[in-house]
């Protein structure tokens, strides 16, 4: 039995969903196993950086136009999942409170006992959602109950798991779609909205660059539209 190609992808946590599902499809039609990891933008970024294998990298439209004004991706292969906006989360089965607005998010965040999000540091959700805790004048006093993890998907992971009466979670919507044990309550109120634009592209280095741009056509591609949606992406394009 011969053993399948390896695609060595990179990806932002925000599209760990929609590349686990279409996976199968590119073994069945090519014969290629997709590996790699996925974590928070600035992670990903590092690790490509640092010269880990990589065929196909998924970043934000910003970081992958830049990586092609310096070569390190193929211009031409740049291509748009959509919009991912970030949304508040909070355990399955647990009340959904009103995050519609500013006074409403801010009341909800009080409310809470642990507030889960990903890496402030480098994580796109997690850098916003700091900001909005400042914005709200609450990110000293809600500081003991902030729980960081490296990426969006850890962060829903440990809110689904936790034992707390009430936590409550942010984080993109993808990620919290994706995750058994929570339920996305809304997007963050419009005057915080961050709605982000998702990219593939083809490394220069890639040991296959056809076979990279035909996962992207996967991903990005009209058949997998309706999976798209239902993951979360919006667009393509800005918001």
């Amino acid at each position: 039995m011969t053993e399948p190609t390896p695609l060595h992808l990179l990806s932002a946590g925000a599209a760990q969903g929609l590349v686990q599902a279409l996976a199968p499809r590119l073994q069945e039609t090519c014969g290629a196993a997709v590996t790699g990891r996925f974590g928070a933008v600035g992670a990903i970024k590092e690790a490509f950086d640092a010269g880990e294998p990589c065929d196909l990298i998924i970043l934000t439209e910003a970081m992958i136009a830049a990586m092609a004004g310096q070569g390190t991706v193929l211009a031409p292969t740049r291509a748009p999942l959509g919009r991912v906006r970030t949304g508040v989360a909070v355990r399955a089965g647990m009340p959904h409170p009103d995050v519609s607005t500013p006074e409403a998010l801010a009341q909800a965040l009080r409310a809470a006992d642990e507030v889960y999000f990903p890496d402030p540091q480098r994580a796109t959700a997690g850098i916003h959602f700091e900001r909005v805790l400042r914005e709200l004048g609450l990110l000293e006093a809600l500081g003991p109950r902030l729980r960081t993890f490296p990426n969006g998907a850890t962060a829903m992971r440990a809110l689904a798991a936790a034992g707390s009466a009430a936590p409550i979670g942010c984080t993109q919507v993808t990620e919290i779609l994706y995750t058994p044990g929570v339920e996305l309550v809304a997007p963050l109120p419009a005057r915080f909205e961050l709605a982000t634009v998702y990219t593939a592209a083809v490394s220069a280095r890639a040991a296959d660059a056809g076979l990279a741009g035909q996962f992207i056509s996967l991903l990005t591609g009209a058949d997998s539209a309706a999976l798209r949606a239902r993951s979360g992406f919006e667009g393509p394009g800005p918001a």
